[in-house]
């Protein structure tokens, strides 16, 4: 799905109460829209979890992703992946 898109998603599924995240490929198109929590990884289309059979770091980056939605910060926020 577009980047974009899910962003505008997010902000509506926000205002009506429910908290979101989303992993993104595309920071500067992510910075524009603005979701509401996005995490930022290295990756290419078709792997935003990375490498295949590499489960380890897949979860890593979910528990990444899942961690904004514990951040105190306003929104947006927008992280790059440590991982």
């Amino acid at each position: 799905m577009c980047n974009q898109s899910v962003g505008l998603i997010q902000r509506a599924v926000e205002a009506a109460g429910i908290s979101t995240v989303s992993i993104t490929l595309l920071a500067n198109i992510t910075k524009k829209v603005k979701p509401p929590r996005a995490l930022a990884v290295p990756y290419g289309f078709g792997h935003p979890l990375g490498e295949p059979n590499n489960p380890e770091l897949q979860h890593a980056i979910i528990a990444e992703a899942l961690a904004l939605l514990e951040d105190k910060t306003p929104p947006p926020i927008l992280k790059t992946s440590s991982v």
